[in-house]
């Protein structure tokens, strides 16, 4: 599946994150006629190659050469948010990107509305983003439909450090506003003393990111390099982006190709002391239903010396938060780890057999087209066994010399 990963190495802003975008190979002419159709008064934008610590990278650029106060022009600097809104829309953008860049820019006015004790409908323009940042989201929201990615990664962010100056007064870096937009996005600071993540930056990263972490296993098509304003010094001020194929993560019954196949898993987990163990039975329930590929519990020792379970959650990486949210809800945990890493699965299918006693499914596991295991399901044979008047283990019995009938030479 296409997959994007976004290195934020030196942090990231909404020009860096879209010049990298362009330099991957979305083309600039697409982009140029996309945000055109926003009528921007004044405005121009402009690709061009720079050097970034000797990194060959692509400097996105907004130029507002006037900006004349006509009307109804769909942007101004005094309109409010739903001016923007009303801008998207008349926009020659693909749905989905529209809906993408209108639902940053709610994102981005609640959380300047929440900083600032204000309501999203007295939110201004200078304050959810200048002329320059509108240009970006919206162009990141195209560029992003054109490369339409299966899965989006993100690197833990470099933030930066220091004091920045707003138009509320200063602050220590992150920005109130990036901090409101960060999400579950994993952040450091390499001790650089400049705000290296911008609230736009955190935007759009955590807008897209289907998961946090390292580079995922990937067959590499194109790489991105979209340059920041500032230089650094000793590191390239980008942001790099690659884009190409990555294994496709699937369920516990579907994952893996013929050949057995690796894919990204999640794994949840924490320890729970204080609650009613009567709980876990139906935790386990629930969490199946919501999509876990794995649950399970283990006793514990915790602080204290008081005996506890740790619970640990298994499932795809676009599942971690809701996952997550169940946990929070349903148990009395106030805190989960949780890491990304690959699993290798066997390709697997169900398999009916004709037993003297019935059908029973069995559950086959194949590599490279070969039968490495088959296992009659328990409930069948627990069914079987009830409607026959028969122990199960003659119908687990009868069962495994049915398969072998049918598949000599297969392991069970």
């Amino acid at each position: 599946m296409t997959t994007i990963y976004f290195d934020c190495f030196a942090g990231a802003a909404g020009d860096m994150i879209l010049g990298a975008l362009i330099d991957a190979g979305v083309p600039f002419e697409a982009v140029q006629r996309a945000l055109g159709s926003l009528a921007v008064d004044g405005v121009s934008i402009s690709a061009e190659r720079v050097l970034k610590c000797g990194v060959s990278s692509l400097k996105f650029r907004v130029v507002e050469q006037h900006l004349a106060p006509v009307h109804p022009a769909p942007l101004h600097p005094h309109f409010h948010l739903k001016h923007i809104y009303a801008a998207i829309d008349k926009a020659a953008l693909p749905p989905a990107a529209k809906a993408r860049a209108t639902k940053m820019f709610q994102r981005l006015a609640e959380a300047e509305a929440t900083v600032h004790h204000s309501t999203m409908d007295k939110v201004h323009l200078h304050e959810v983003g200048a002329i320059d940042s509108i240009i970006d989201i919206v162009g990141t929201a195209f560029a992003m439909d054109h490369l339409a990615p299966a899965r989006v990664v993100v690197s833990p962010v470099n933030v930066g450090g220091g004091m920045v100056k707003t138009a509320h007064g200063v602050f220590p870096v992150p920005a109130p506003a990036t901090v409101r937009l960060l999400g579950q996005m994993p952040t450091y600071s390499s001790g650089i003393q400049m705000e290296t993540l911008t609230p736009t930056g955190a935007l759009i990263l955590s807008e897209y990111a289907d998961a946090f972490g390292p580079m995922p296993a990937m067959r590499v098509a194109s790489v991105g390099y979209g340059a920041g304003d500032r230089d650094l010094p000793e590191t390239p001020n980008v942001v790099r982006v690659f884009v190409g194929e990555a294994e496709a993560a699937g369920s516990a019954e579907a994952a893996g190709d013929a050949t057995g196949s690796a894919m990204r898993v999640v794994v949840l987990a924490c320890e729970i002391d204080d609650m009613n163990p009567q709980i876990f039975g139906a935790m386990m329930d629930r969490l199946y239903a919501a999509g876990a590929l794995e649950v399970f519990y283990q006793p514990v020792q915790m602080k204290k010396n008081r005996p506890g379970t740790l619970l640990t959650v298994v499932c795809a990486p676009e599942m971690r938060e809701a996952l997550a949210d169940l946990v929070f809800r349903e148990t009395t945990t106030i805190g989960i780890r949780y890491q990304e890493m690959p699993r290798m699965c066997l390709a697997r299918e169900i398999v009916p057999v004709e037993t003297p006693y019935g059908v029973v499914r069995f559950k086959v596991a194949r590599k490279a087209g070969a039968v490495l295991n088959a296992q009659p399901e328990f409930d069948d044979l627990a069914r079987v066994a009830a409607e026959q008047g028969v122990p199960i283990k003659m119908v687990q019995t009868a069962a495994v010399g049915a398969w072998l009938d049918k598949a000599p030479g297969s392991r069970l």
